[in-house]
């Protein structure tokens, strides 16, 4: 039978707070010696990184010196999980992110994240840092904040490698003597505080001042805030523990380290256990001091190293790694002696149930009105225990007063099963996460299935996302990328025909592994830009045949430079707007005859890029849209593009020209002859126009005027003989010119010269035109002569429009129309008119 938890309890407050610690693992032989390592924990359970302190003196032929900085990881049961060598400058400080990478910052500001597998990405504080140089940093886990060798603060946000920002300065003189950094996340203004012992005094920066604390019992020799940034543990140079609240305005506690029996030589670490307690570490020993002074003693057999965690404080030694934590509050009311809350109850009735002992029925009787409060108390405990026996004794009895229950939901139960099973899975001491049941939920079920992936434990991490109905992608997606850093492509046949054999067999192993376990969302461009990356180009091709999305395909085909392929696969997504993402990506990579080469190469099955590349080059950049119909030869496009050109071009010249190159692109294409030649006389009428502004001074537009428009302007201007020349070379119909020049003589009111006109010559469009066009204009009186000359038949009518009733009788009687005549007598205007056309019928029978 393993031990009672109560085995590791210790009270503090008059037996009124337990604290217990928990041996996680047997580290014994397993660790190099820590006090000669700088050392830097991971929270939640995570890992150590350890290097060498170069301060330290190592007696030669006792340990082995790398020539080199190197950085050890191991996991907390001791095993190693890395090892690398820095090779850039002296390192400042070195320190956990949330997502259990290792960031390192060197003295010329240029800082490394590395992950568990080696790999990092590195980024620089700037040029200010690199020439100033980096003395301190704090680093927490999401970003950190540096101080350069003039004492100002850069703040870097996340571990993208963002811009740094520049804190208030804190207008400090000399380095320092402690100081701490509390996370944007922990501070209600959302901006890293930092926390500096200048002098007696603490003073608190943020981005936008720095204030002045105004206490006087400084310098400090650590400064450390609590998990929740609510308080502070400040050590005196004298040994005095002051907790205090960050605003500096409740005093909590004060405790007087020199008075420690068995302490020797100086405090080594200031660690908060949780948000309660505060852990002192000496070389060999650790006190904890509660909340009214309280102390609990820990003794080890050699140096030691705390990471605070938000439920307790991790020690790790050189033989042990231990939890220390304060004892759950349903634990505490399942297990502390005489306890008669109805969860103890409970579990008491389970024990006697199952020794077959009587005691039991009295026990549920007396428990029965608070069951449903014991049995969520009992699945709690079971969840904040270690031991898998006693997890299961705290289940069973837990399950045991549900059965008493008339009404309950089993969820809780089942969830708190599964729960430990994952946390006793990755307790193991070859997973080495000794997460307890309060960590696993600060930071959730999806983090620790990451943290196990970069592990590259990827068989546990997915039985437990299967376990716990997760998706697979995450697993899926990593398991993929270490895969194919694995693999080793394998080289068939020689010279330019050697193919990369392994590609088809690491692709097809992805694929089937992901149809088989349900990763239908995993993006395989991602997977595809790793095999990229790492210099498996055919790979990455193959596994993006697999990616669904366009929008994710086509960028990393880009990046590939497999054009072709991303046209294609960016036309066939049907989205144009990633067509033109593609086309303008390749306008402004490749030379411009490669750039048309591609898109007239791809035939019907780019041609939607092509439409798509001629609608934006008409609006956006038609020199480009030239080029692209000059090199696929298409002259007739070439020609229009040409007279659109002259359409929106403002100074002649450009006319001229647009015109003159759409004449040549017509008369290269033997079915165009009709369009060069009318592109011809277009370019000899705006010639000719040119001459004949320059004869007027400029004082009459011709310039851009149709043939019509430019012999009727010659003869509203007084230019007729110029008009005549038009018209013989531009061979304007007899009939279009004398509409014209009817037009424009009435226009300008030259009456003679219209007379004239019509005597010049037998009229091609008759002189009814005339009549009707001069009413029409309000001149009837001209119009009567031109009556004469029309047909007879039509005369009395004309006579009429042009408002000669008599002259219309007249005509009637002359041709004995008597028909006619009556027809005039029932329109008559009035009965003058109507007497006279009387007499005028009287006199014809």
């Amino acid at each position: 039978m393993t031990d009672h938890p109560t085995t590791t309890w210790q009270a503090m407050q008059d037996g009124n707070v337990f604290y217990r610690r928990q041996q996680l693992y047997s580290v014994s032989e397993k660790l190099p010696k820590l006090d000669d390592h700088v050392i830097a924990g991971c929270r939640y359970s995570g890992p150590l990184a350890l290097m060498r302190d170069s301060s330290k003196i190592i007696v030669l032929g006792k340990s082995n010196v790398a020539s080199k900085t190197q950085i050890q990881i191991f996991s907390p049961a001791g095993r190693p999980l890395l090892t690398f060598s820095w090779d850039n400058g002296k390192i400042i400080r070195f320190g956990w992110t949330h997502d259990e990478q290792l960031a390192i910052l060197n003295e010329d500001g240029v800082y490394r994240v590395y992950d568990l597998q080696g790999d990092y990405q590195q980024f620089s504080l700037g040029s200010d840092a690199a020439e100033l140089g980096v003395i301190d940093a704090r680093i927490h886990e999401s970003g950190m904040v540096a101080m350069l060798s003039n004492l100002s603060l850069l703040e870097v946000k996340g571990w993208e490698g963002g811009q740094p920002l520049t804190l208030a300065s804190p207008g400090i003189s000399e380095p320092p003597h402690a100081w701490a950094v509390i996370p944007p996340d922990l501070n209600i203004s959302r901006h890293v505080e930092v926390l500096l012992s200048a002098e007696s005094t603490i003073l608190t920066v943020d981005n936008l001042e720095t204030i002045d604390q105004r206490i006087s019992r400084g310098p400090f020799t650590h400064v450390s805030p609590s998990p929740n940034g609510k308080s502070l543990a400040l050590l005196t140079f004298e040994g005095t523990l002051w907790v205090v609240s960050t605003d500096f305005q409740r005093s909590m506690a004060e405790f007087e380290t020199r008075n420690v029996v068995g302490a020797e030589g100086l405090v080594q670490q200031v660690e908060w256990c949780g948000n309660d307690a505060i852990l002192v570490t000496w070389d060999s020993l650790a006190v904890l001091v509660g909340p009214f002074g309280d102390t609990l003693q820990y003794l080890y057999s050699g140096p030691t190293f705390a990471v605070t965690e938000p439920d307790g404080v991790r020690v790790i030694s050189t033989e042990v790694c231990d939890l220390i934590q304060k004892v759950p509050a349903s634990t505490l009311s399942i297990f502390r002696p005489g306890s008669t809350s109805p969860a103890a109850i409970l579990f008491d009735a389970w024990q006697s149930f199952s020794l077959k002992s009587p005691k039991a029925d009295e026990s549920m009787r007396s428990v029965r009105p608070d069951l449903s409060t014991a049995v969520d108390e009992c699945i709690d405990a079971a969840g904040r225990e270690f031991d898998p026996a006693w997890q299961r004794q705290l289940l069973n009895a837990a399950k045991f007063g549900r059965g008493f229950l008339d009404f309950d939901n089993p969820s809780d139960f089942i969830n708190m099963g599964q729960t430990l099973k994952v946390l006793n899975a990755v307790r193991f001491y070859e997973i080495g996460i000794p997460l307890t049941y309060a960590q696993l939920f600060y930071t959730s079920p999806s983090h620790l299935i990451s943290r196990l992936t970069t592990r590259n434990l990827h068989l546990l991490a997915l039985r437990i996302s299967t376990f716990l109905k997760l998706k697979p992608d995450v697993v899926l997606k990593h398991w993929a990328s270490a895969k194919i850093l694995r693999s080793r492509p394998s080289a068939s046949g020689t010279g330019d025909e050697a193919e990369l054999g392994g590609d088809e067999e690491v692709c097809k192993l992805i694929v089937d592994k992901f149809q088989q376990l349900g990763g239908a969302d995993v993006n395989y461009a991602e997977i595809a830009k790793r095999a990229w990356e790492v210099g498996r180009p055919g790979l990455a091709t193959k596994l993006l045949d697999h990616e669904s999305r366009a929008s994710d395909q086509v960028p990393l085909l880009l990046t590939m430079k497999e054009d072709r392929l991303a046209l294609e696969k960016a036309v066939d997504s049907g989205d144009t707007d990633l067509v033109y993402h593609v086309l303008l990506h390749l306008h402004k990579r490749l030379q411009l005859g490669d750039f048309f080469r591609l898109i007239e190469d791809g035939g019907a099955k780019l041609a939607p890029a092509s439409k798509l590349l001629q609608v934006y080059a008409r609006e956006q950049n038609r020199e480009m849209l030239r080029d692209f119909y000059y090199s696929d030869d298409r002259r007739v496009e070439s020609a229009v593009l040409s007279l659109d050109e002259a359409t929106r071009a403002s100074d002649p010249a450009s006319v001229l020209t647009s015109v003159k190159a759409a004449q040549k692109f017509f008369s290269e294409d033997k079915d165009r002859t009709f369009e060069a030649k009318m592109m011809d006389e277009s370019h000899r009428l705006l010639t000719y126009q040119q001459v004949l502004e320059k004869e007027t001074d400029g004082k009459v537009p011709f310039f851009g005027l149709s043939i019509i428009e430019t012999i009727r302007t010659c003869l509203l201007n007084g230019m007729g003989k110029r008009a005549d020349k038009i018209k013989g070379d531009f061979k304007v119909p007899d009939k279009r010119f004398w509409y014209v020049k009817l037009h424009a003589l009435t226009a300008i009111r030259d009456f003679e010269g219209l007379d004239a006109f019509a005597k010049s010559k037998r009229s091609p469009i008759g002189y009814e035109a005339f009549v009707r066009h001069l009413v029409e204009n309000g001149h009837n009186k001209e119009a009567i002569p031109y009556v004469a000359k029309c047909d007879s038949p039509r005369r009395a009518d004309l006579y009429v429009e042009c408002g000669e009733w008599r002259l219309a009788g007249k005509e009637c009687k002359d041709r004995n129309d008597k028909t006619k005549l009556d027809e005039l007598r029932k329109k008559c205007p009035n009965t003058l008119i109507q007497r006279e056309l009387d007499q005028i019928a009287t006199s014809m029978k």
